[in-house]
């Protein structure tokens, strides 16, 4: 194996390991994250910490953990075609990779939120839906005693008595749409993936090189997960409007009385005019919470360089 091979070997594993380990720490609030975008000016939920709790006393523990699985067979392609296609463009733009250059650093950045999109898209879409199962299921639970596991979830024509899957949910829609019904929300999953990347490669990359040692040449773990979380959590808030849009836009199955929307454009004038300004900063707590420890765990995992000492023993 070359070591340019050993190397992008490397990347993809650093990714997918930092993936893992940051979607399991940060999973519960991601889901209120969702739920909260998704409320239509209603008090369901007054904030995460009430949604949470709501969600654990009418789900159980695991029912903030809905939706999961999709994110953990998914994180690792997404998270590691992300890390490494930043990598690439930027040795690719940049000569070395090494140099300042934020023109060259925020082209990168452009890069890798269009190369993770393939993966991002689909399995942003599916998640989704399995994260507000119970938000939609909660009126319905108050007025009867049936039970959550009884709710139905309709892509389209179809639907089922059972609780909504991820592999249900894939299959309605590639039978019913077509591979397009996969990638339902591509333009809002690209329109808020290619400027969260532009914001936060090049601000990562210069917040760690602020920590670089002489003689490693690389930053300690702390200093790469502290500037991951740093820049994660600006970045997330800077581009939550666009958030809110892509989450309203990928949920398929809608409550009594909320909208459904044709496009971006008609989704941004619904939300402005029925719930004012502030809409557009739904979950934006929740999701600076997500992302400042993902990003940090995925950074500080990628500069450790655990996926090169995994390929030593395949040596």
């Amino acid at each position: 194996m070359s070591n340019q091979d050993l190397s992008i070997a490397a990347k993809l594993i650093n990714g997918g390991v930092a993936g893992l380990v940051g979607v399991t720490c940060v999973f519960p609030i991601d889901l209120a994250k969702t739920r909260l975008q998704n409320q239509h000016g209603k008090d369901m939920y007054k904030g995460m910490i009430d949604c949470l709790m709501k969600t654990a006393y009418a789900e159980g523990f695991l029912g903030m953990y809905r939706g999961a699985a999709v994110n953990l067979t998914l994180v690792t392609p997404e998270k590691a075609i992300k890390l490494a296609a930043n990598d690439f463009f930027r040795q690719l733009l940049m000569e070395d990779g090494m140099q300042r250059n934020l023109k060259m650093e925020m082209l990168a950045g452009c890069g890798a939120g269009m190369c993770q999109v393939v993966v991002t898209c689909p399995m942003e879409m599916l998640k989704i839906q399995l994260q507000d199962a119970g938000r939609l299921a909660a009126p319905h639970q108050s007025s009867t005693s049936a039970p959550s596991s009884s709710r139905s979830y309709t892509t389209g024509s179809a639907s089922t008595h059972k609780r909504p899957s991820a592999t249900l949910i894939a299959w309605e829609l590639f039978r019913t749409q077509g591979l397009a019904g996969l990638y339902k929300g591509l333009g809002a999953t690209l329109l808020r993936d290619i400027p969260f990347s532009i914001i936060y490669f090049p601000m990562f990359a210069n917040l760690n090189n602020l920590g670089v040692h002489e003689l490693t040449g690389k930053a300690s773990f702390a200093h790469s997960f502290m500037s991951g979380c740093i820049a994660g959590s600006l970045a997330a808030v800077a581009v939550t409007p666009l958030d809110v849009l892509k989450t309203r836009i990928q949920t398929l199955k809608k409550g009594l009385g909320e909208d459904v929307y044709s496009g971006i454009m008609d989704c941004a004038r619904k939300l402005w005019i029925q719930e004012g300004p502030s809409a557009f900063m739904k979950g934006a707590g929740c999701r600076a919470l997500v992302i400042a420890p993902l990003f940090g765990i995925a950074q500080g995992v990628y500069f450790i360089g655990i996926g090169e000492h995994i390929l030593k023993y395949f040596e």
